[in-house]
């Protein structure tokens, strides 16, 4: 189990960022740190991203290390993976993962493959940046969670961080790491964590322990979970916006229930998750994407696997519907606190 006290973290001070500026810190850090760190892909270069995640990069490292690429997914990642088996960590974005299906290729055939086709003799270490989730009015075309989709790929990553701490930390571990890292960022949280009550004000990450991030290196392990809230009665098993979702049904239900950030999908701190429905008993999954063949499929067949004679009642499921985003009805589809509430009083039923 990894808590905040047991990452790897610079003892400098600390300011407060929000999501967008944690990732540019960490970008700067590394970049800063090693020459072959490149950051490239659609408008991150001169326009400094779409939600200005790279801004000021390019005037401070050059166009030879931070630039602009065509649309074309499959082109920004197929000559990442050529940079990196030559010496490179590339750190490419793909605008939004609504779009990194034309990358599909590359990505599962050629990255995901480079250390077992090459006997180890080459690796792929490219980080793919991707900002995901609904919550934003986005429609089908701007809000899908494609996260199962990697985590189903022999030697890909997947990680999805909840705060800008996480998002820094995650980051780092990610360039450095040898292996491709596909890092999803849930939009809905790059200015502020958002608890599902779209009618009321927004939040900043103004105040927020997890918004107060360090400004040297540090690194968050990436196959760590955190447990968000400690609790005896139910696991709530979650990640991304979810993760506000679910802390704030379990204060409006009273119910005392342990939330655990799984911040990397895969590979995935599995004895965390076995620890804490060992102890409870009770397990409810939430997670936006879609719910057929979701991600919370293969956690609730783990949790059956590892915890079947603990279990008190059968796993709930929270998740997104079987449709696309629709335009008209986000908040019929984005899976609320409300939801998730209900789930937590049906897993309580005697």
């Amino acid at each position: 189990m990894e808590t905040q006290e047991k990452d790897t973290a610079a003892t400098a001070g600390t300011v407060p960022m929000t999501m967008i500026q944690a990732l540019r810190s960490g970008l700067d850090v590394m970049m800063e740190r090693d020459d072959d760190v490149i950051v490239y892909g659609q408008d991150v270069g001169y326009f400094g991203g779409v939600f200005r995640v790279t801004e000021g990069l390019q005037a401070k490292y050059g166009k030879s290390r931070v630039f602009d690429a065509p649309i074309s997914e499959g082109g920004i990642v197929g000559s990442a993976i050529g940079m990196a088996a030559y010496g490179l960590r590339p750190v490419v974005e793909v605008q939004f993962a609504d779009y990194f299906y034309p990358a599909s290729d590359q990505i599962v055939s050629e990255a995901a493959r480079m250390r077992y086709r090459s006997a180890g003799d080459f690796t792929a270490p490219i980080t793919i940046r991707m900002p995901c989730g609904g919550g934003i009015y986005g429609g089908q075309t701007h809000s899908q969670s494609p996260e199962a989709l990697f985590t189903h790929v022999c030697g890909l990553r997947t990680v999805m961080p909840s705060n800008p701490y996480d998002a820094k930390g995650l980051l780092i571990a990610a360039i450095e790491c040898d292996d491709p890292v596909i890092f999803l960022e849930p939009k809905r949280l790059y200015n502020g964590p958002f608890d599902g009550h779209h009618d009321r004000p927004v939040s900043p990450w103004t105040g927020h322990p997890l918004a107060e991030v360090p400004e040297g290196h540090y690194v968050v392990p990436l196959d760590s979970a955190r447990v968000v809230r400690a609790g005896s009665q139910v696991s709530i098993l979650t990640y991304g916006t979810m993760v506000y979702v679910s802390e704030a049904a379990a204060a409006e239900t009273g119910i005392d229930a342990e939330i655990i950030d799984l911040r990397s999908l895969w590979p995935l701190d599995l004895p965390t998750l076995i620890e804490s429905v060992k102890k409870t008993g009770r397990c409810v999954i939430v997670h936006e994407a879609t719910r057929t063949s979701g991600f919370g499929a293969e956690l609730t067949a783990l949790v059956q696997e590892h915890c079947f004679y603990q279990l008190e009642a059968p796993i709930e499921r929270v998740t997104g519907w079987d449709t696309p985003y629709p335009h008209a009805l986000e908040w019929a589809y984005f899976p609320g606190p409300a939801r998730v509430a209900a789930a937590l009083q049906r897993v309580l039923e005697p």
